[in-house]
């Protein structure tokens, strides 16, 4: 391999390592995500040009900040020629301290835990949120994006632009939220980062149940803040991403069926994710400073250890479901509960609590709710009702797998009379 080669993949290493964290910093330091993004761009198209002449810098990531400072300098300039109040914004860029040699890993640290702050702050829709997240924070493509959460891209685009443009407008700053405002605004963070799992976890329509690729991320983003920023509940929602992803291998079958988590076959689930997860648990509990995120995933390690359902320490589980609803009051949290007692008291005991909760109006467009209400029927032999809780839970998902799993229930039923 030639010198050239040599630099070249030196420099698409760099990228892939660290060009996320170089774009953190160049935000701070330029105050515009676009502006940021351009010079990134620019700086990485630079060093393709002259590090083969030059020699690779001591410091590359260094010099790859320096350099992209400047180079947004210098097109801010060139925009002054056209619009005398760019020449005002290039005069604060060369006048704000930006000595990149400088900058500490602490520093650079900061500079993400920021980013992530900015991208998922409340001011900004949900949707926006996670859009700019993916795109900013883990540098996934505008079209990997809309194609993950099935969306066209320009509208994922705009999504993006409007963000930004908002950011600006609303003047949020690009800033780690003091000590008093942390609680609420890092349950922003953690709630962006549960919906990318989830919807990579369980997707919520499409041809597959799964998308690894989005699970991932939102895994890597966990890993990414617990490094950050290691409070409790931020362990307690890597555990539960790691435990729930543990499964991922048993919940279709080899031609892309739901497989129950009744009925998987546990040998397939990943040990070393359960391991890590468990361990996680135990230092969120540890700490008496957990939340829902810890709750939940403590619920998904007491499964984790069960070598079958039956095996399952449900009292447990009810107990723990008791406490998470104390502490997030929830309908889904009470449905789920309600599948636990009936697991460890009988359908009928599961039954009564889920029509309670009919009753009061909620999960009425739920269709896991009436999923659950027509197994517990079909346990009891209420043929009839598990139909219709059947055909309503068909008629409102949205995923294939899970439609055809409703389907088959339902020629079940036809064939048990």
């Amino acid at each position: 391999m030639n010198q050239d080669s040599r630099v070249h993949e030196q420099v698409e290493s760099l990228y892939r390592a660290d060009s996320r964290r170089i774009l953190a910093t160049l935000v701070r330091l330029l105050g515009d995500f676009d502006l940021a993004e351009d010079a990134m761009q620019d700086t990485f198209a630079a060093a393709l040009e002259h590090w083969p002449k030059d020699g690779v810098p001591a410091n590359p990531r260094a010099w790859l900040v320096s350099t992209g400072r400047f180079k947004a300098i210098d097109a801010v300039r060139r925009r002054a020629r056209f619009d005398a109040s760019q020449e005002k914004i290039a005069e604060q860029l060369e006048t704000e301290p930006g000595d990149a040699a400088a900058e500490s890993d602490e520093s650079v640290a900061d500079d993400r835990l920021r980013l992530i702050f900015t991208c998922c702050h409340p001011a900004l829709a949900p949707e926006a949120r996670v859009a700019l997240t993916l795109r900013e924070v883990c540098g996934l493509t505008t079209e990997e994006i809309a194609r993950a959460f099935l969306t066209a891209a320009p509208t994922l685009a705009q999504r993006i632009v409007r963000a930004k443009a908002k950011i600006r407008a609303a003047r949020i700053p690009y800033q780690v939220p003091a000590p008093e405002e942390l609680p609420d605004r890092l349950d922003a963070v953690l709630q962006v980062v549960y919906l990318v799992f989830n919807e990579g976890y369980s997707a919520s329509s499409g041809a597959s149940l799964t998308r690894a690729d989005l699970s991932a991320e939102a895994i890597r983003l966990g890993r990414l803040l617990l490094e950050l920023l290691p409070e409790p509940e931020v362990m307690g929602l890597l555990a539960l991403m790691l435990l729930q992803e543990s499964r991922r291998a048993a919940r279709t079958s080899p031609t892309g069926e739901l497989v129950l988590l009744e009925n998987q076959n546990r040998s397939l689930w990943s040990r070393e994710q359960i391991v890590e997860g468990v361990k996680l648990v135990e230092r969120g509990l540890l700490s008496r400073r957990f939340g829902p995120y810890t709750l939940q995933a403590a619920i998904a390690a007491v499964h984790s250890e069960a070598s079958d359902a039956a095996a399952t320490d449900w009292a447990q589980i009810i107990a723990l479901y008791s406490v998470l609803a104390r502490a997030e009051p929830s309908p889904v949290v009470e449905l789920n509960r309600a599948v636990a007692v009936a697991m460890r008291a009988g359908p009928e005991a599961g039954l009564a609590l889920i029509d309670a909760i009919f009753a009061r109006g909620e999960l009425t467009d739920y269709h896991l709710a009436h999923s659950a209400r027509a197994d517990l029927c079909r346990r009891l032999g209420r043929s009839a009702e598990a139909r219709a809780s059947y055909e309503r839970a068909l008629a409102l998902t949205r995923l294939e797998p899970e439609r055809r799993f409703l389907e088959k229930r339902l020629r079940e039923l036809g064939e048990e009379k």
